[in-house]
């Protein structure tokens, strides 16, 4: 997954302000106590990362 897909997957799902917000601030243990910003910055697969929004945001099978 590109970050590209993954930026438009996290603004479809939570709206471009929101999305921007979760990844700034909410810390999420599927990445290891990192936010989202952080694992992607230290260089975490997209889409592992976006497996683990899903998962704490219990994302539906559909959208996911």
């Amino acid at each position: 997954m590109r970050l590209t897909e993954f930026w438009a997957q996290m603004n479809r799902q939570f709206g471009s302000g929101y999305a921007e917000s979760i990844a700034r601030d909410h810390v999420l243990a599927g990445l290891g106590g990192a936010t989202i910003e952080g694992a992607l910055a230290r260089g975490d697969d997209a889409k592992a990362v976006w497996r683990a929004v899903c998962q704490e945001f219990d994302v539906p099978a559909r959208e996911r």
